[in-house]
């Protein structure tokens, strides 16, 4: 049965992708739960023209996250939080403060595009590395230093 997915759906596919799935699963779970719609020839070619108008944006938005990139390369980020005993913060950094330390130097990212490898927060002085999205397609490491005050 084909199909054209409406969200991203775990090990199946990513959105408005073209799939042919056994019927079952397609009118038992996909359908019913609104991750997809039959692949009829109207879908198909509204499907066609929404993709036409989302990779003209989507080039736009590659463009903006390679600009923002070629900054946070130039950047080094030394952020300074007060240390107790054995090199541990009161407290901890988390993507909030980093989102505001990148904010001040002025490059604007989301709270949510930032991820901490492991653990959510960082406790303790040092080098850390972070992720940060930039695309969907585009990810950045950012290298980045905790010193004591």
């Amino acid at each position: 049965m084909k199909i054209i997915l409406k969200k991203d759906v775990e090990n199946l596919g990513f959105q408005y992708d073209e799939l042919d799935v056994k019927p079952g699963y397609a009118r038992n779970y996909l359908i019913p739960n609104d991750y997809a719609v039959l692949a009829l020839p109207g879908t198909i070619k509204n499907i066609h023209e929404i993709l036409k108008q989302r990779y003209k944006k989507e080039s736009f938005l590659i463009e903006k996250s390679k600009e923002i990139e070629k900054k946070l390369k130039k950047l080094t980020i030394k952020i300074k939080a007060k240390v107790g005993k054995g090199g541990k913060l009161f407290g901890s950094i988390n993507n909030q403060e980093l989102m505001k330390v990148l904010n001040k130097k002025g490059i604007s990212i989301e709270k949510k595009s930032i991820r901490i490898p492991g653990n959510k927060v960082i406790k303790t002085i040092g080098k850390h590395q972070v992720n940060i999205r930039l695309h969907h397609k585009k990810e950045f490491t950012l290298n980045f230093e905790v010193l004591s005050s």
